[in-house]
């Protein structure tokens, strides 16, 4: 059993979430009230934490909503250098750009970490969400800050997951599309190494079933090895071989470099995230399809109105090419598949910016274009 850890604050080696009475930073919050989950169950009273970068104009037309990925948060700054501000990409000088933390989060949206209505953490008690219910309390979100309809839903991976619920589910609400390393359907593979990570968080010793809160010590460890398991998916074999080979990492650990980087991202990643939020959005990827209740994947692609970007990376060995080459193909509203090529595999969207960039721009043009 672990240590009770009893100052009535919960420690930073229990979890790396954003905690009431911390420093908000740049984040705000509002309330969307309750969600009716695809489960059937219900999460009440629900906050959003969000941010927002540029001035939202008078006909409220030129709003932009990043979907951000799964260990990503409000703050696209922070996660994605050198894409929001004046003359880049999400050009704060014409755009009202905005960025909701994820339900299920750890960032200040309600997630496991978050007080539940008697009083204590959610922690296990938290609902099973899908990819739809995020869709849907980023539409509630919407609501509340005013905004009926995104010239543009951007998304990376999860985010490009969310990107497409909005085309299918809330044409009416989205000028266009741009999906990024994502998919219309988690694949067997996705499941299997997903499932693995998820197992790794649950046999830590110090989950406590996901009840760790009130904990001295909380699963860091397992979390952690799911974050190595998860980074490698993120990046590429050769570029593995090329920046580390069989290199010592050359301290009194005996560890190869490799594993000294992966040691690296594991501890970044405690340093802001929580376990039980790794689990809730993980089966939610898991979870993902857009065929389910739809007549299968290529009845709800057809079903799209609203113009699509795909963006696919050369590379991408958790999500491949002819994941997004699905997309166009059964979409009638897809533009030419774009694809950039990059040694960094998924996480090519995070470092190759400027062509990333330039599709960016490419798709607020579409839209643009549409609504004229």
């Amino acid at each position: 059993m672990s240590k009770e850890f009893n100052s009535g604050e919960v420690s930073t080696q229990v979890t790396g979430a954003w905690l009431e009475g911390q420093d908000p930073g740049e984040r705000k919050f509002i309330k969307i009230g309750f969600l009716l989950l695809e489960n059937g169950e219900t999460l009440p009273d629900i906050t959003i934490a969000y941010q927002s970068w540029g001035t939202l104009n008078a006909a409220k037309d030129n709003a932009i909503l990043i979907n951000h990925a799964m260990t990503g948060w409000s703050d696209v700054t922070s996660w994605w250098p050198n894409m929001v501000g004046p003359g880049l990409a999400f050009d704060t000088d014409k755009y009202f750009i905005i960025c909701p933390n994820v339900i299920g989060g750890c960032q200040g949206s309600t997630g496991p970490s978050s007080i539940a209505p008697d009083g204590k953490r959610y922690g296990s008690r938290f609902p099973t969400l899908t990819v739809r219910d995020m869709a849907e309390a980023e539409i509630l979100f919407s609501d509340a800050i005013g905004i009926k309809k995104y010239l543009l839903a951007v998304g990376p991976s999860l985010g490009g997951m969310r990107s497409l619920e909005w085309a299918i589910e809330h044409p009416g609400r989205v000028g266009a599309i741009c999906t990024i390393g994502s998919s219309a359907v988690a694949t067997g593979d996705q499941i299997g190494g997903f499932s693995v990570q998820i197992r790794a968080i649950k046999s830590d010793p110090n989950f406590n079933g996901g009840d760790y809160y009130e904990q001295a010590v909380g699963p860091i460890e397992g979390m952690g090895i799911a974050r190595r398991i998860a980074h490698l998916t993120y990046r590429t074999e050769s570029e593995m071989d090329v920046r580390f080979g069989r290199q010592m990492q050359g301290d009194d650990t005996g560890r190869y470099a490799v594993e000294s980087y992966l040691d690296h991202q594991a501890d970044k990643l405690a340093k802001r995230f929580d376990a039980n939020t790794y689990i809730a959005l993980t089966e939610a990827m898991n979870s993902h399809d857009i065929g389910r209740g739809r007549g299968g994947v290529a009845a709800a692609l057809e079903s799209i109105t609203v113009p699509i970007m795909v963006l696919s990376i050369d590379t991408d060995r958790l999500f491949p090419p002819r994941l997004q080459k699905e997309i166009v193909e059964l979409t009638p509203t897809a533009a030419p598949l774009r694809q950039i090529s990059s040694p960094f595999g998924h996480d090519g969207f995070l470092i190759e910016v400027e062509r990333v960039g330039e599709i960016i721009t490419e798709s607020l043009d579409l839209a643009a274009a549409l609504g004229e």
